[in-house]
Formats: structure tokens, sequence, C-alpha cells
């Protein structure tokens, strides 16, 4: 547990084909605690933090770390641990400094309360208005959706050379989604009732 200001991460690390030992606790807990300093005082969070060695000795190191008002995710994959802990904190804190101005306002709308990220001294207008034209929606598709099961919505995704496909499921009619993982296998995101 790392401890700042009135913030704390809470690390829950794994190991997969590693000894998660005190040196790598402790370097992670180091490296990833840093991004507290984009947190408001009195939040508290996990950080799920995933270390896995594959047999070619690449290391992929995965961070999750799920907020009240939006889930922060990033992996990376390379030759040594460390660089990948590294890879990865700089991919998070990159992708807060992209999307804090939205996620602030956001949040401020919705009425969250010590919701939001700790904005920058040097933050500019121009900054913020470049964030909102990135959201523009450029192009709209109205879909039809077709009674189907997931083999089927796998294989229409695959002939429209598509990364996910929106469908109803034949049995449930729920409204699921399938899509292509990063490691070429499928994923199914289903709606409704849990």
């Amino acid at each position: 547990m790392v401890k700042g200001e009135n913030v704390m991460l809470i690390f829950n690390i794994r190991g997969e084909n590693i000894e998660v030992t005190q040196a790598i606790r402790d370097y992670v807990e180091k490296r990833v605690s840093k991004l507290e300093k984009y947190f408001e005082k009195d939040m508290k969070n996990t950080a799920h933090v995933n270390l896995r060695v594959y047999p070619d000795k690449q290391a992929k190191v995965e961070v999750t770390i799920p907020l009240p008002f939006l889930t922060l995710r990033a992996e990376e994959l390379s030759n040594d641990l460390y660089a990948s802990v590294d890879l990865v904190t700089d991919k998070l804190e990159r992708q807060i400094r992209k999307y804090k101005t939205k996620v602030n306002r956001k949040s401020r709308e919705k009425g969250f309360k010590n919701l939001e990220f700790v904005p920058n001294d040097d933050q500019t207008t121009s900054d913020s208005d470049d964030n909102q034209s990135q959201f523009d929606v450029v192009r709209t598709k109205r879909l039809a959706l077709k009674p189907m099961d997931n083999e089927e919505a796998i294989l229409q995704m695959d002939m429209l050379g598509h990364d996910f496909f929106i469908y109803e499921d034949a049995d449930t009619s729920n409204i699921d989604i399938v899509y292509r993982r990063n490691d070429g296998r499928y994923g199914l995101i289903e709606t409704g009732e849990e």
C-alpha cells in the first residue's frame, strides 16, 4: 500500500509464470504510485497489476485502475519486466493527461464530488479545445440488428473485416458485441441483467 497526501493506491499484484518478489512489488508500487498526483484528495483506488512472463522471455504488464467514473487500463510487452512497468506507467499517464479535461467536465455535469483528476497549473483553454475536437462524430451508422448466435456474429465480423460486431442474441434477445482481441482470439460482451 502506498499513501500520498490523503490519496491512496492499494495494489493487487499478481504474477503469471513469475514469482512476484519484494523487489518487483516495490518497483511496481513506486512507479504506478506516481499516478496519484492526478487524483483528487481522499480518493482510494485499487491498482490491479498483472505481470506475465512468456516462454520467449517477453514480459507483459497489465495495469487496471477502476475509478468511479471510468477505468484506466494499459498493457505493455517488452523483453524486460522493469521496462514494461515503466512503459505501462507512462502510457497511463499519457491517457490521464489526454482525457483529463473531458473527464473533469463530465464529472461536474453529472454532479460527482471529488471524482475529478487534479488540473494542471499550465492547462490552457486551447488544450481543452483540442481534446474536444478529438471527440467530434464524423460519421453515423444506423443498424438493423439481426438475431444470431455468437458464432454467426464472428463470421459476419470476419467477412466484413471489422474488429467488432454488434448483434441481437437469438437466445436472450439482448444486444451483444463480439470483438477481436489483440492476441487474435475473440471476446464477447454481453448486455442485460446480471
